[in-house]
């Protein structure tokens, strides 16, 4: 099954949301994460659709686990739209944290602390400028929570958190992106050889098929596996992975 959309008229509804909620919230622009990756860049492009190249501003913010080709992908991409980009190593800053504490942190734990480090950056930009921080994050990483809380997932808005990674690749080659930035392997790259395929049940052709009948067509987990002809064992997986990152999606509990 293809999950189609109707790229051009997706482009402008999508553009049309950033326009609206800018605008709502009073801000001059929009501030965001430029990775090299295909939904930053798909997000990259559309808010420079909607508010003008001079509204928006990039951060480059690579680590030293960033692959040089990533960040010149989005050097590339940053100079083709002609918005302001900044670039700023965070290693040193993620050194500086990991060796204010005696404790041990797991891989994970570093891990988190770059995606934490991004968006206080991100956010002090944002709130010097009055500009809102725009996510990049889609409905394939939100379903299965595969953001780091706080992190990539601590935004003022998401313009494609609707549309399956599948769809978002479909979107940024109906924008023109470049091939390599469409068909990369997706990874959040936080450590050396990080690839999101090792992390989540299955590739994303086959993936998104199975969040579809899951999450939108809401059936049940052995129909969804013989509909999105995947095994059992990956839906029960999706599952999983959806109820254990629940917190991620939802405002901290309270008696409130």
């Amino acid at each position: 099954m293809s999950l189609r959309i109707q790229a051009s008229r997706e482009a402008d509804r999508i553009a049309a949301f950033i326009g609206r909620t800018v605008d709502g919230a009073q801000a001059r622009g929009v501030v965001l994460g430029l990775s090299g990756g295909i939904d930053s860049a798909v997000v990259g492009a559309l808010c420079v659709s909607a508010l003008g190249k001079g509204r928006v501003l990039v951060l480059l913010m690579p680590s030293r686990h960033t692959p040089r080709e990533d960040l010149e992908d989005a050097r590339v991409l940053a100079d083709a739209w002609g918005v302001r980009r900044e670039e700023i190593q965070i290693s040193g800053i993620v050194d500086d944290i990991t060796r204010s504490t005696k404790a041990e942190g797991t891989r994970v734990a570093k891990a988190n602390v770059q995606a934490r480090i991004r968006m206080v950056l991100l956010y002090y930009r944002a709130n010097s400028l009055g500009y809102l921080v725009a996510g990049t994050g889609d409905k394939s990483e939100e379903l299965l929570g595969y953001f780091s809380k706080w992190g990539d997932g601590g935004v003022d808005f998401l313009p494609i958190a609707h549309l399956y990674k599948t769809q978002v690749r479909v979107l940024g080659a109906f924008l023109g992106l470049p091939k390599e930035v469409v068909d990369k392997p997706a990874s959040p790259q936080l450590w050396r050889g990080q690839r999101a395929t090792d992390e989540i049940p299955a590739n994303y052709d086959r993936l998104d098929v199975a969040l579809h009948f899951l999450y939108d067509l809401k059936l049940k987990p052995n129909e969804a596996a013989a509909r999105a002809r995947v095994p059992l064992g990956v839906v029960n997986r999706v599952l999983e992975m959806h109820a254990r990152t629940e917190h991620k999606r939802m405002l901290p509990p309270s008696l409130a």
